[in-house]
């Protein structure tokens, strides 16, 4: 499968995710801290991109083994996120509302590499053990 392609794909999925994660964000901050909108608002997008991506970017069958791993794909993106609205807010003085878009696209490229390796690794267990998610 063609990396470009797949890069594309990839990035489409990503404009939707950032979608989910900021109206989600948004919705949260009304009533919570900034830090904790932001942690849950990037768990229940992270929970979407994972079947997008499956399906649309990779083209693979979403299995409880990539579900699990899938996480890995986005500590590194979880991290920069974090650490960006933290100082872009704390110490820049950023608003809130928007710290988090410029945070993220800082993330982009290490993510597409660390979501590929993870989501067209075989899954080398045979048998019932590596289960198709419904």
């Amino acid at each position: 499968m063609p990396v470009v392609g797949q890069l594309i794909r990839f990035a489409l999925v990503g404009v939707v995710n950032t979608g989910t994660y900021y109206l989600c964000y948004l919705a949260l901050l009304t009533r919570l801290p900034y830090i904790a909108a932001h942690v849950l608002a990037f768990a229940l997008s992270m929970t979407g991109s994972f079947f997008l991506n499956s399906r649309f970017t990779y083209r693979t069958r979403p299995t409880w083994r990539k579900f699990l791993l899938f996480p890995l794909t986005n500590a590194a993106n979880f991290l920069i996120t974090t650490g960006g609205v933290y100082v872009l807010v704390g110490l820049a003085g950023f608003s809130s509302r928007y710290a988090p878009l410029a945070a993220a696209a800082a993330a982009i490229p290490v993510t597409f590499v660390v979501s590929r390796t993870i989501m067209l690794r075989p899954d080398r267990r045979p048998g019932p053990a590596v289960e198709r998610m419904p």
